[in-house]
Formats: structure tokens, C-alpha cells, sequence
């Protein structure tokens, strides 16, 4: 639930903001036996609604879990109860792979993204980001919202594009950090903060917020979200079923609609 925070001072603020966000993990009130994914929070509206179009087909339950890929691969490491995981980027999935918790011929580039730059809707904020772009005087001594820089993609996509910009070391000390990028959308949404960087879709799907410009796909790695079936799934045959669905033509639609750019078909 959101509540009013405006009182308190800062960073503190944006830190209560941004915590109305967290996403819990799975727990035993899931379904027993539905099928169990683990998403990028940057996921959220638009596998809820694959999901709802996957249960009126088959008439198959979808739990979703949705936060930082980082912290969902951890999980997941811990022995949480997820049948598929789909990660805001590669090193995540990489990394649960080289854990050996990954049906290798499974995995798969499902989609990819862009990076952007907001601000609150009815912001005055014009930019155009390129080398040396004034990000530090576009604050204005406000607080930039990110998601984690060192662990969640979105926010290790940002700081490599500002780095890559030469405007990094200009803002360092003003990024207001989110456990997911969610989290820092709704800092931008709810103007605790003045900018954020979040993903295309991200900033289509919140309509507090408005894009002030597009960060040049080469000032980043490329955004991919991969996805693959786990080993310990309990679910296995529901989870490729599903997986298989996601890259099929009523998913690539939804997808398609909501910004994102399919990197894999099955039809």
C-alpha cells in the first residue's frame, strides 16, 4: 500500500517510496501445483496478461513472482520453488547456469528492451542524451532514480550507458538506488525524484511519468531477457509448455503492444 512520505527529509523518503515496491518471495501460498515463474519485475503487466490468455486456453494456473533478477537468481540458488526463470539479462541466467540449475537446451532470447530516460509527467524536462549530456544540472539537486547499480540489469544497463557518456562521475553521488526497476519508476512517478532511468516499456506501462530521451542502444550491452526452464522445477512439462507459449503468436502480439522486441518464435 502507498502512503504519503513528503515530510521526511531526502533520501529517506525516497528510500520508504521506493520500498513500496519490494516484492516478497514465493511462499507456500502459491497454488499447489500451478506453475511457478520467476520474472524481472520489468515483466510485470505484460506476463500477467500472457499468463491470463495461457489459463484461458489450457486452463493452467500461472504464479509469477516479480523483482530484481538479481535477487530472484539468488533465490532460486537457496533452493526457492520456481519451474522458470526469465531474467532481465543475461549474467543472472549465466550465472544460475554455471550453478548447474538450468535445463541448458532450453534456454532461449525471448525479448529485448531499451533504455530511457524519465521524468514526472508534467515535468518542463528536455534533454537529448549524448557525450557529456548535463545530467547533474538536469537534477537540480535532486536525486536520480536507479535500480541497484552493481546487482539489478536495469541499473547496471544505466551505469554503463552514463559511463559510457562520460557523465557517471558528474551524478554518482546523487543516484537514489531501488531494489528493482520498479521501484525506481514509482520514485519518478510519484516526483520523490526529478529523472530515472528505467526500461521503454517500463515508462509506457506508468502513466506518471513521461520520456525525456531514448539512451543510444550503443552506449549499453544489449538488452535481452533470457528464459529457461529450471532444473529443479517441479513443474517441468507445465514449464516448457509455458515456455514454448511465450514464443508463440498470441504472446509475441502481447509482447509486440507492450514495447518490447521478440527475439524468439516458435510460429
Amino acid at each position: 500500500m502507498l502512503f504519503s512520505c513528503r515530510s521526511l527529509p531526502g533520501l529517506a523518503r525516497i528510500a520508504v517510496v521506493a520500498a513500496a515496491f519490494l516484492v516478497q518471495p514465493v511462499t507456500a501460498a502459491f497454488a499447489e501445483g500451478s506453475l511457478t515463474v520467476y520474472a524481472a519485475a520489468s515483466l510485470k503487466e505484460v506476463l500477467d496478461e500472457v499468463s491470463a490468455a495461457w489459463k484461458a486456453e489450457t486452463g493452467k494456473e500461472t504464479s509469477v513472482s516479480f523483482a530484481g533478477s538479481s535477487a530472484l537468481a539468488k533465490q532460486i540458488e537457496e533452493g526457492a520453488p520456481a519451474d522458470l526463470f526469465i531474467s532481465a539479462d543475461l549474467k543472472w541466467m549465466d550465472y544460475l547456469d554455471k550453478a548447474d540449475l538450468v535445463v541448458g537446451d532450453s534456454r532461449v532470447h525471448l525479448l529485448g528492451n531499451r533504455l530511457v530516460l524519465v521524468a514526472p509527467k508534467d515535468a518542463a524536462t528536455t534533454a537529448r542524451i549524448a557525450d557529456g549530456f548535463p545530467l547533474a544540472d538536469l537534477l537540480a539537486g535532486g536525486h536520480l532514480a536507479m535500480a541497484n547499480t552493481d546487482a539489478v540489469p536495469a541499473g547496471t544497463y544505466g551505469k554503463a550507458a552514463l559511463q559510457n557518456l562520460g557523465v557517471w562521475d558528474s551524478v554518482a553521488d546523487k543516484v537514489a538506488q531501488a531494489e528493482n526497476v520498479r521501484a525506481a519508476l514509482l520514485l519518478v512517478s510519484r516526483a520523490e525524484a526529478p529523472l530515472g532511468i528505467v526500461y521503454e516499456t517500463d515508462a509506457k506501462a506508468d502513466t506518471g511519468v513521461k520520456v525525456v530521451d531514448r539512451f543510444p542502444e550503443l552506449s549499453h550491452p544489449a538488452i535481452v531477457y533470457p528464459a529457461a526452464v529450471l532444473k529443479e522445477a517441479k513443474n517441468a512439462e507445465d514449464a516448457a509448455a509455458f515456455l514454448t507459449y511465450l514464443q508463440g503468436a498470441k504472446a509475441h502480439a502481447i509482447f509486440t503492444a507492450a514495447g518490447f522486441t521478440v527475439l524468439a518464435r516458435t510460429n
